[in-house]
């Protein structure tokens, strides 16, 4: 089993430990709720050094991406970074990633932990034909996060260099800083959370010292330790989907409800200024070659959009996901069945006690006809038929 860099420090704090795709992880520190409620009121500190990295790098970079990828990736800035997909040439989900532009000719590609040898893989192989090179680098990084309304406080204070650059940094942004100690980062304002924060790149020998660093400087602010429990309540209250429970070979984006990550070149209506200053809205299009799933991907939209259109023409074994609040104290766990009436509708995927709503909620692939907001299934929690209300995601969304 694989060991964060970080493994003695989260025994030394009194972790409970788990197994999660290969590696030996905290799961909690001082407890679920607590650690969850930190992240919403204040800060923080996660370790995700289970996370793969992978480098791309050479002429054809960004080209090699734009193949492989479900989104367009020549026209995103250095400096920046977007959320993206891996599909199979049927519109199936490999895995959902994100894209950070180092430089003009590297990328460097977050991956679940699960899946970062399929994506290296996947990738090679899409991008022999360009030159370029791709390398998993999962171990020559440890990932840190700072997560909450006071994560940007937490980690200007870090910095001895780069405080204000990392004030400044938009979401899915990053910037390169000197920690205090003389420590070099890649700090992104990208996070898994639904709050405001910042995910941390630092080489593996610098990750104890980083870590601590945080916990020294966010402990003032509020900042606890939070495990794997905490990270995955969090993320179902903001409405992000986790790989092997929403997203799936078998599911497409658009049937998951992230059918905007993928980008075919279509016209859009973008803001401009003009040269007197005066802001218009004008058509650009933004034309993109040929990628890995197009003509799959373009017959899942077109089946999706019909299914909106008319949700009782769809087969029944179509799926789409869907957002459930319960009625009751009981919570609704990953491959409970959802129920109208006498009829097995769907199945749900993720589900847990919601800290902020006090409520239980979940994330459901129903049956078109049962996915309008406020229709009324059940749950079969146990036994026990429990209802619950379709509602919207996200279930929580921060105060901008």
């Amino acid at each position: 089993m694989n060991r964060s860099p970080l493994h003695h420090e989260h025994v030394a704090l009194g972790a409970t430990l788990t197994e999660f795709a290969g590696w030996e992880m905290p799961v909690r520190y001082a407890g679920d709720v607590a650690e969850h409620q930190a992240v919403r009121t204040a800060a923080g500190l996660f370790d995700i050094s289970h996370m793969g990295e992978i480098s791309l790098r050479g002429p054809d970079a960004a080209a090699a991406l734009d193949f492989a990828l479900v989104s367009g990736m020549a026209r995103l800035a250095i400096g920046r970074a977007k959320y993206s997909m891996l599909c199979t040439p049927d519109g199936g989900i490999i895995d959902d990633l994100i894209v950070y532009r180092r430089d003009w000719d590297h990328f460097i590609i977050v991956a679940n932990a699960a899946n970062v040898d399929a994506v290296t893989e996947q990738l090679a192989d899409r991008c022999e034909p360009f030159d370029v090179t791709v390398e998993n680098i999962t171990h020559q990084v440890s990932l840190q996060a700072v997560q909450g309304p006071r994560a940007v406080d937490i980690v200007t204070e870090m910095c001895e260099l780069g405080a204000e650059d990392v004030r400044a940094l938009k979401n899915y942004a990053w910037c390169t800083v000197l920690l205090r100690g003389d420590i070099h980062a890649m700090v992104a304002r990208t996070g898994y959370t639904g709050e405001d924060g910042f995910e941390l790149f630092v080489v593996p020998d610098d990750a104890v010292e980083v870590w601590r660093l945080a916990l020294a400087t966010g402990t003032p602010h509020g900042l606890m330790p939070c495990g794997l429990s905490a990270r995955d309540t969090l993320r179902l209250e903001a409405g992000m989907p986790l790989y092997g429970q929403e997203l799936s070979l078998s599911t497409t984006p658009y049937h998951a409800g992230l059918g905007w990550v993928v980008h075919t070149g279509a016209a859009r209506e973008v803001t401009r200024p003009g040269l007197d200053g005066a802001v218009g809205l004008t058509d650009e299009r933004v034309e993109r070659g040929d990628f890995v799933g197009r003509e799959a991907l373009a017959a899942a939209k077109e089946t999706h959009d019909a299914w909106a259109e008319d949700p009782a023409s769809a087969p029944d074994d179509a799926r789409v996901l869907v957002a459930l609040v319960g009625q009751s104290r009981r919570s609704a766990r990953p491959g409970y069945a959802v129920m109208s009436g006498d009829v097995e509708v769907g199945v749900v995927t993720s589900g847990a006690p919601s800290p902020t709503l006090s409520a239980p909620i979940a994330m459901a692939m129903v049956h078109p006809s049962a996915s309008a907001v406020g229709t009324i299934l059940e749950v079969d929690v146990r036994g026990r038929r429990e209802t619950m209300a379709v509602s919207a995601l996200p279930f929580y969304s921060r105060a901008s």
